[in-house]
């Protein structure tokens, strides 16, 4: 059995290279996907006909290379944030929130693109129901508002999406 082993080497990576993604699939952070790598390269080392401690020198070799080489760059390039990539929540602040309870510093609650969200006045004076509010921040399910520009009649408010209630 042992003897099997040595000579199909290649098959032992081959299943770690197949371990080390699955388990990189469940965690996302890139760890597992450089120790695949690295497995590749043993793997072919094996294939090559090179001996168990090459293919090991090999593996551990490629995986630091990996590690502290492309894996890196590649977390730099997935966290990269651009305007474009605006999360939903920072897609909200600078939008449009009727107010649908009395909100203070401390309570109430807003409708914003048709969801009721709590909601606290930024302003030190508190929101009657009914009055429309500029979103200023978001803190946790929070919205923080602040009371929106009078705009004369018939003019728009800005360029967000009309409120429903």
């Amino acid at each position: 059995m042992f003897e099997w082993l040595v000579q199909n080497s290649w098959a032992i990576w081959l299943a770690l290279v197949l371990v080390f993604i699955a388990i990189e699939a469940l965690t996302l952070d890139l760890w597992f996907a450089t120790l695949a790598g690295g497995a590749l390269a043993g793997m072919f080392t094996a294939l090559a006909g090179g001996p168990g401690w090459l293919q090991i020198v090999i593996f551990a070799l490629a995986a630091l290379i990996l590690i502290f080489g492309l894996r890196p760059i590649a977390l730099r390039q997935i966290r990269k944030s651009t305007a474009d990539s605006l999360s939903n929540i920072d897609r909200l602040i600078g939008q449009d929130a009727l107010v649908l309870e009395p909100t203070s510093r401390v309570t109430g609650t807003a409708k914003i693109h048709g969801e009721t969200w709590t909601a606290r006045s930024e302003d030190h004076g508190p929101l009657s129901p009914g009055t429309h509010a500029v979103v200023v921040r978001i803190s946790g399910a929070t919205a923080y508002l602040s009371a929106a520009p009078a705009f004369p009649a018939g003019e728009a408010s800005g360029p967000a999406a009309p409120l429903s209630r």
